[in-house]
């Protein structure tokens, strides 16, 4: 409450997962139901934000489009965040050869531009919701990792984690008792931006026609459509776009 860009940015959240969730009663029009007599309206009393190129009404599309923005979000960085902890807490507790290789394996994929292999997996495995969410998850927790690894090799040498050895206390009771409640914070941090840009690259990915594929709608598929008619009817780009 006391950081007020923190603050606002949870109301945004707030609202976006409010629309996600209450969608159909948010709009009486399908996201995609065809009318060609209406397409590429402007938008008036009845379509607020106007048609696409097929006479769907975009504010149902754009609100639809939420689901699937939230969904990839959420569930992407899931991923991310349960392979890089897990990946951290090992490579940070036990160290050694464990460590050296997990920490080479992080600098593999490091090397890599994250968006291009994406692309190409998502090339070869086809272009779905599904794959879509798992293939940004899997690539997304090395830097996790890496965090999660600093944040560990200054704990691990903390007199609690001695007095926990001491007792007699298995690895995994110290790893995600003792341990992993100390690292919440800076991994909710990185899960909350992580969030964003997952969905930034779905959107990327469903504009380049490798996300999410029509009917279905999403923010980023509604802009493929949007630059084709950018200069007769602006509004297929701006409002998907903010």
């Amino acid at each position: 409450m006391k950081n007020k860009l923190a603050f606002f940015g949870l109301v945004i959240l707030i609202v976006l997962v409010f629309v996600a969730i209450f969608a159909p009663h948010l709009t009486r029009f399908s996201p995609i139901e065809q009318n060609i007599k209406e397409r590429l309206s402007s938008p008036n009393k009845t379509h607020i934000l106007g048609t696409d190129d097929l006479g769907r009404d975009l504010f149902s599309r754009v609100i639809y489009g939420t689901r699937v923005s939230l969904a990839v979000g959420f569930i992407a960085v899931g991923i991310s965040v349960l392979i890089g902890t897990i990946l951290g807490l090992i490579s940070g507790y036990f160290g050694g050869w464990v460590d050296s290789i997990i920490m080479r394996i992080v600098d593999i994929m490091l090397c890599f531009p994250t968006f291009f292999l994406i692309l190409m997996v998502i090339a070869f495995l086809g272009p779905n919701l599904i794959n879509v969410m798992v293939v940004i998850g899997i690539t997304s927790w090395p830097g996790l990792t890496r965090l999660t690894r600093g944040e560990i090799l200054s704990l691990r040498e903390r007199e609690f984690i001695f007095a926990a050895k001491g007792l007699g206390l298995s690895n995994i009771r110290i790893l995600f008792v003792h341990i992993l409640p100390n690292i919440v914070s800076p991994i909710v941090i990185t899960a909350t931006l992580g969030v964003g840009g997952a969905i930034l690259v779905e959107s990327a990915l469903s504009f380049l026609g490798l996300g999410v594929q029509p009917p279905t709608p999403s923010w980023g598929n509604i802009l493929t459509i949007g630059k084709d008619y950018i200069s007769s009817a602006w509004w297929l780009s701006l409002f998907p776009g903010l």
